[in-house]
């Protein structure tokens, strides 16, 4: 059955950091995931959290989490860049599907501030639409050498940050969400080697 007692966002954040730990420690329990479950869901949905990823293809997020069908609302792009239709996206998870987690997931190693990185320092780009991620990771960047970062997981922290602000700073509706009590916003960086999701930043938490 569905739980329907709407967790609370420090329930949501417990239940994901929890299914990390499994993950890490080769114990998952690969729950939600068997026919039953599907059968369950089909008619309706009720995650506890909502996803916003990079899309690396090794940050698929209900098996680093240990979770299944019906857990988890994703929302991935390159560089956890944001668009309207992002926004729109996330929104949707906490206004209408009652998500009380939104989560910015970013990860070492991340392509997409590598490229920027380069872009800000060598003053040359990307073609194609490749150059719009690059522009919108570009304040992560800038700002980030301007407190005299020279680490690759100091860049990938302060983009994490920048990606929740900029949420909050943007989307109305996420922000009075917060401001209730009825969602937290969280940013956690994935350790592409050990298969840790680390606390970068919170709010309302």
């Amino acid at each position: 059955m569905i739980d329907a007692r709407i967790p609370t966002p420090r329930d949501a954040f417990d239940m994901l950091l929890a299914g990390n730990q499994r993950f890490v420690t080769g114990a998952p329990e690969h729950p939600n995931q068997d026919a039953a479950r599907r059968t369950e869901v089909a008619p309706a949905q009720n995650p506890f959290a909502v996803l916003f990823g990079c899309s690396d293809s090794r940050l698929a997020a209900e098996i680093i989490f240990d979770r299944g069908l019906g857990d988890l609302f994703v929302v991935r792009t390159a560089g956890h860049v944001m668009g309207p239709e992002v926004l729109g996206s996330i929104e949707y998870g906490v206004s209408v599907l009652g998500a009380p987690l939104v989560v910015v997931l970013g990860h070492d190693a991340c392509g997409a501030v590598a490229a920027t990185r380069s872009a800000v320092q060598d003053g040359t780009t990307a073609g194609g639409y490749v150059r719009d991620v690059i522009e919108r990771v570009t304040p992560s960047v800038l700002a980030a050498r301007a407190a005299g970062r020279t680490e690759d997981h100091d860049f990938i922290a302060e983009h994490i940050r920048h990606t929740v602000d900029l949420l909050l700073d943007r989307s109305r509706v996420l922000a009075e969400a917060v401001e209730a009590g009825r969602a937290a916003v969280v940013g956690l960086s994935y350790r592409l080697a050990d298969g840790t999701a680390q606390l970068v930043t919170a709010r309302g938490l």
